[in-house]
């Protein structure tokens, strides 16, 4: 690491960014950040312009901006700065439940402020049937961001997709208005029998393709793009339908 300045106590690091009247690097703002939180004096250095930039690329031979230097040490950009101060760097492609489980929590926590708002008993069945519709709608909003997308992944694994792609352009919308009519409790002669359906198929889906045949797949639960790996939690959305349309079918809650 470097050696503080005998006379001043401080670190010092040199940092190359692209600050132009139209974009500003955000990697070049979080290195500087970073450099300052571990007590580095920063000389900052802008690049101001395209041409400016490309010629700092040309000259130290580098694809890529910000470039920190330390201790007349090019580190390189962010990622490597954070490997050289220790910190750990997210793998892009590493696998992860956290999209899933962050809806589950922002589902969990409308459940209860509904319930807030319409002076209910903060846990109770209608807590749970507000839950689960409330899921059912954000993971159908997640889908629709790229619906082409996510029914490309799905084609992967699901059953009925594999023998009539069209499904899976339809499946988020089926999702998203099965679980605005439960949430709302009206039309419950076609919000049940959706629920049941896709949940049902979606269910047989990926036990069949996780559990019997064993395959590694990533889950469409989440959208086309995320790294969800298809397992327990995908099949949690399918069986959650599935539990709230037959929950809906035997009174429950009313």
């Amino acid at each position: 690491m470097t050696s503080p300045d005998p006379k001043t106590g401080e670190r010092s690091a040199s940092i190359y960014r692209m600050v132009m009247p139209g974009h500003i690097c955000p990697y070049g703002v979080k290195a500087r950040w970073l450099l300052k939180r571990h007590g580095y004096d920063v000389d900052d250095h802008w690049l101001k312009t395209r041409a400016e930039t490309d010629a700092f690329k040309a000259q130290y031979d580098v694809k890529t901006t910000p470039q920190i230097v330390i201790d007349g040490q090019r580190i390189g950009g962010y990622d490597n700065l954070r490997r050289y101060l220790g910190l750990k760097v997210k793998d892009p492609n590493a696998t992860s439940y956290v999209p899933v489980l962050a809806v589950f929590a922002v589902a969990a926590l409308l459940a209860l402020a509904v319930d807030w708002l319409t002076f209910l008993p903060l846990v109770s069945f209608m807590t749970l049937e507000r839950f689960v519709a409330i899921a059912m709608i954000l993971l159908a909003m997640l889908k629709l961001q790229d619906v082409d997308r996510f029914a490309t992944m799905f084609l992967n694994y699901d059953l009925l997709a594999r023998r009539l792609p069209p499904y899976g352009l339809v499946y988020p919308f089926l999702e998203l208005g099965a679980g605005v009519l439960m949430l709302t409790r009206t039309l419950d002669w076609l919000s049940i029998p959706v629920a049941l359906f896709i949940g049902g198929i979606g269910a047989v889906s990926v036990f069949k393709a996780v559990y019997v045949e064993k395959r590694e797949l990533k889950c469409a639960c989440v959208g086309g793009g995320s790294n969800v790996p298809l397992g327990f939690v995908s099949l949690t959305e399918n069986v959650m339908m599935v539990a709230m349309a037959l929950w809906m079918v035997a009174g429950i809650g009313h």
